[in-house]
């Protein structure tokens, strides 16, 4: 008998955290199927080597980062990624790309379908996988509690298993009666997050020369509507702390060179690329775009102040009878208070900012028990990998475990 035929994965990831998630994913599988290794799951995953004949072989929509994981990339639409009202208008980019998905699972064997984040675009995809007979792995759950409730009866029809990333997500959606699994957050599983030793002590604290971390997003969307408001936050702060100290992170260099591009003359900024845990331990507060990305911040135990612009008009017809939560950040729906300041969905003058950053700049007691805080509050995330918890769910789908 010949060796066995590899299955084949179609996986689906839309905008630039849900590549880097899938590309973790991809290679999470790899090592599993290929044996023990010394190299998962302590060192960083992207050095993992891809076996010589996969058990596993991928296909689908992506990014550069799931391509280089080893996945034959049909079409990229991860640069596109867009922001709630922004879609709109790329309609008929995503029903064109659909299309190209579904045909591709139409035309070819496919054991099983992943699906990453992106629930708008997901949902059709599924279904139509579903009417093939492909099983699906929802991978980062679609925040149905958060604003739509109703939906769950479509998530059951088309998810055979979810993978969540928030712990209170496992027994919401599992009471509804889809099969849930808490596996972690992918955006922790290469930090070196310990909580005992992510405490900010501030002993050297200097309220003169406060260190700010200005962290815009990663979609292009959200990094043109925060930037600049959170600049002129800087500057007013700049005010009364004289000796203030920026810092600032983009995800990739294209949007390293438009944040230098639009920086106010008056500011001095320090740059880097990605790395917000290791930025956010280094600041003593940091300014940062509503998403994933501020659960690394509560890693780093940084306190924070979350930020999100949308249309005011679209959230008062729309949004605000939409969303059933009493929080928006995903830091104050997992402590289930205002752990930190949210100017959310859209931003006040900035005046009003301004004046909360200075207040928590002045407050060291504060800075230190939000630190503390917001270090408790991930530390169920500790001990649990994200990419190599949902490998063993897609192997096990796969019916190779």
């Amino acid at each position: 008998m010949g060796a066995p035929q590899p299955k084949q994965v179609f996986i689906s990831a839309l905008e630039p955290s849900a590549d880097a998630h899938c590309a973790h994913l991809i290679r999470a599988v790899s090592e599993l199927t290929a044996g023990p290794s010394s190299d998962w799951p302590g060192a960083d995953s992207r050095h993992i080597p891809l076996p010589e004949k996969p058990a596993v072989q991928w296909v689908g929509l992506g990014g550069p980062k799931t391509a280089a994981a080893g996945c034959r990339v049909l079409e990229n639409p991860v640069g596109r990624a867009a922001m709630l009202y922004n879609v709109l208008g790329q309609l008929g980019y995503y029903r064109n790309l659909l299309k190209t998905a579904v045909d591709y699972l139409k035309s070819n064997p496919i054991d099983l379908l992943v699906v990453c984040d992106s629930p708008a675009f997901h949902f059709h995809l599924a279904k139509a996988a579903k009417r093939l007979g492909i099983p699906v792995l929802f991978y980062v759950a679609p925040q149905l509690w958060a604003w739509a409730p109703w939906r769950i009866r479509k998530l059951r029809r088309c998810c055979d298993r979810l993978a969540c990333i928030l712990p209170f997500e496992k027994e919401w959606f599992s009471r509804r009666g889809v099969p849930t699994d808490f596996v972690g957050n992918p955006l922790l599983d290469d930090l070196l997050f310990n909580p005992d030793q992510c405490y900010k002590s501030y002993a050297d604290y200097d309220p003169a020369a406060p260190k700010i971390a200005l962290l815009p997003g990663s979609r292009n969307a959200e990094i043109q509507s925060l930037w600049l408001p959170m600049q002129k936050i800087a500057v007013s702060a700049a005010e009364h702390h004289p000796n203030l100290q920026l810092f600032a992170a983009a995800s990739d260099e294209d949007k390293l060179a438009w944040l230098k591009a639009h920086q106010l003359p008056n500011l001095s900024i320090q740059y880097q690329l990605g790395e917000v845990f290791s930025l956010a331990r280094r600041a003593d507060l940091a300014l940062v775009a509503s998403g994933s990305a501020t659960l690394q911040v509560a890693a780093a135990g940084c306190p924070m102040i979350v930020m999100y612009q949308s249309n005011p008009l679209l959230w008062h017809l729309l949004g605000r009878w939409l969303i059933r939560t009493r929080f928006l950040s995903l830091v104050n729906i997992l402590a289930r208070k205002e752990l930190v300041p949210e100017y959310m969905p859209y931003l006040p003058r900035i005046s009003a900012m301004a004046a909360r950053t200075c207040a928590m700049l002045d407050n060291k007691l504060l800075l230190i028990q939000t630190s503390t805080a917001l270090v408790e509050l991930m530390r169920p995330f500790a001990a649990r990998k994200a990419s190599a918890q949902t490998a063993a769910i897609v192997l096990e789908m796969l019916g190779l475990r």
